[in-house]
């Protein structure tokens, strides 16, 4: 016992931060679940929150885009979470899950656009839109590349990566140089996938409904 008491001591700080984290997910997850809310209408709902932060992000209105975007990010986690606790996961469900995250992804960048258009600037109109596409192709070129190989997860940007800069971009009103990393580190996962997804085909690893369309 005492030994035990020791090792809770010597665990980090973001130790119990994470832990605390759990158990108010758990706990907000249990209360969801009960109010007999599908997972699909969780999806939908954040489609419609992600909507509100895309229009605060075109009329330059970054703090209350960022507050928005974290109640976007965790409906992002609840549908999931809730389909797992009530047992209604389904590929239909993952399918949509994906499908309205890439509206979510190009509505908040569709709002830079726009906002970076009615002020003048636009060479951020720009880099916005490359921020928009390099996002884009990171999702396609996994889906593309698992269509072909067992599996395309190399990379560090992925959509959670994305939303934090972007929270942090709002947050601290530094959503220029955010852009920046994203478009940046965004176009090197791209780069990263395709050639991961060479090598693999190289070494034979593809999938066996691959064989058909790969040159002989």
């Amino acid at each position: 016992m005492a030994e035990n008491g020791r090792n809770n001591l010597r665990r980090p700080f973001t130790h119990w931060i994470g832990e605390g984290g759990s158990w108010l997910l758990h706990h907000v997850v249990s209360g969801l679940a009960a109010t007999g809310i599908t997972p699909n209408m969780f999806t939908y709902l954040g489609l419609v929150v992600n909507s509100v932060a895309a229009a605060c992000l075109a009329m330059g209105r970054f703090h209350q885009a960022a507050a928005i975007l974290f109640l976007a990010g965790f409906l992002d986690m609840a549908d999931g979470q809730v389909a797992r606790r009530v047992g209604r996961v389904t590929a239909f469900g993952a399918f949509l899950d994906s499908t309205l995250d890439r509206y979510s992804d190009l509505g908040l960048y569709m709002g830079l656009v726009v906002y970076y258009t009615m002020i003048g600037r636009p060479f951020y109109m720009a880099l916005a839109a490359v921020a928009m596409a390099s996002s884009f192709m990171v999702s396609y070129s996994r889906a593309r590349a698992e269509s072909l190989i067992p599996s395309c997860k190399v990379g560090f940007m992925e959509r959670p990566e994305r939303l934090v800069l972007l929270l942090i971009g709002g947050t601290f009103n530094r959503m220029a140089q955010v852009l920046w990393v994203i478009a940046t580190l965004s176009t090197l996962t791209v780069i990263h996938r395709v050639v991961y997804t060479w090598q693999e085909l190289r070494a034979g690893r593809s999938l066996p409904q691959a064989e058909a369309i790969l040159p002989r």
